[in-house]
């Protein structure tokens, strides 16, 4: 009976210790500080670019490698093979983002256009007439920020492929459409027929691609000659308009 006792009161005291172990190791566990990463496990659990943002960014690599060879050359002489080389991928990894070199052209006119079309909008919110002299000075602004883009523009409207020449006088209908809706909101021209703004929308297109071809041209630090052909611009600008002021339009 006594040896029963001892046996139980030792395992209590085995259990006792036990327990009092484990209370100390739980304190201690909540005591001591969490270790901190190393830079090296944290660059491990940063995550990376997600699949569509980098075919988003080689999309990008191909279009800026072909406007900068573009620079040096016509589009049409630039081959496949160069332009992916050039923006560090394999051929056959071209045709993931475009069908051929053309359908790259025609998307790299698409976004020259789009600039267009944007400083159209930012005059349209700053009250600027769409065909007033401002217009020019906005026209200068956006082809100096832009020049690569319009400058394969104007070299490709007239001696590109017919793809992109196509591709180019598409875009400049929808410009022209655009500039004609701006156009049917300034009296008086809100009387006319839209054959006739349709008109004045073409030429006023046909001044500011003059005005692009010619300023790309000149070097930006030349500002005298830029100063010079702004004013000319916007002078030619004025004398439509005063036309515009005497003609009859078409009776609706």
């Amino acid at each position: 009976m006594h040896v029963a006792v001892r046996s139980s009161s030792r395992s209590c005291s085995v259990t006792s210790a036990t327990a009092s172990t484990a209370a100390s190791r739980r304190r201690g566990d909540r005591l001591e500080p969490m270790p901190r990463p190393t830079p090296r496990a944290v660059e491990r659990h940063t995550p990376g670019p997600s699949r569509a943002e980098a075919k988003e960014r080689t999309r990008q690599a191909l279009l800026d490698e072909a406007l900068a060879l573009a620079g040096e050359r016509s589009f049409a002489s630039l081959s496949l093979r160069e332009v992916a080389k050039a923006a560090g991928v394999v051929p056959t990894a071209f045709y993931r983002h475009f069908a051929s070199m053309d359908d790259l052209g025609v998307t790299l006119v698409e976004d020259a256009m789009r600039v267009l079309r944007r400083m159209l909008r930012e005059g349209r919110r700053e009250g600027v007439a769409p065909s007033g002299p401002e217009a020019i000075r906005i026209v200068a602004k956006q082809a100096r920020s832009n020049d690569a883009e319009f400058q394969f523009l104007v070299r490709e409207r007239y001696g590109g492929s017919p793809e992109l020449q196509r591709a180019i006088d598409v875009e400049l209908r929808l410009f022209a459409k655009e500039l004609t809706h701006d156009l049917s909101r300034i009296p008086p021209l809100s009387d006319w027929s839209v054959e006739d703004l349709d008109m004045v929308a073409d030429l006023y297109v046909t001044i500011m691609l003059g005005f692009v071809a010619e300023l790309v041209r000149i070097d930006a630090r030349n500002t005298r000659d830029e100063a010079e052909l702004v004013d000319r611009t916007s002078r030619q600008l004025t004398v439509v308009a005063l036309g515009l002021a005497s003609y009859r339009p078409t009776e609706r």
